[in-house]
């Protein structure tokens, strides 16, 4: 099973086909293999889009419930694509204005990582709005370094260089 795993995943028609080559192997479950299909892409020689599909993560679920309440239960990546899919309509009603990321988009992982965010925004400043997984505290505390660091995107993104490039 895992001596041909690279090519594998490097042969695969789809993003969810090299995901479920990463599912196959012992120890990964569902989101870590989401995770790792999504790092991989990164690189040119994986020619997927990020919008291909999507697999909620725990905290995921949990910020969407937050948001939604149980009625979004068992449809958690049909809301991530539904949010991605309607960003530009949402942020106009709402009054903001968000150009992307140097005019990227938010794709359909970032959408997956905001409703962790939230999740764990809520924890702390709703301790009362329960998720589906129970969690209730923070694993770790932001704490800024004193140097910054130069932003570096995929080179497939082409978005590396000064902004406005």
């Amino acid at each position: 099973m895992t001596a041909d795993a690279p090519q594998r995943v490097l042969s695969a028609p789809t993003l969810e086909g090299a995901y479920r080559v990463l599912l196959g192997f012992p120890a990964i479950g569902p989101f870590l293999a989401y995770q790792f299909v999504i790092d991989l892409n990164y690189a040119a020689e994986m020619p997927f889009s990020e919008m291909d599909f999507v697999v909620p993560g725990p905290g995921a679920r949990d910020g969407i419930r937050k948001c939604f309440g149980s009625a979004a239960d068992g449809i958690e990546a049909e809301v991530i694509r539904y949010m991605a899919d309607t960003q530009d309509e949402h942020f106009a009603r709402l009054g903001l204005s968000f150009a992307g990321l140097r005019g990227r988009p938010l794709q359909l992982i970032d959408c997956q990582n905001l409703f962790c965010e939230v999740d764990k925004y809520a924890r702390v400043a709703h301790p009362d709005i329960a998720g589906i997984s129970g969690r209730s505290r923070i694993k770790q505390t932001y704490r800024q370094q004193a140097d910054a660091m130069p932003a570096w995107f995929p080179p497939k993104w082409q978005l590396n260089g000064p902004p406005g490039h």
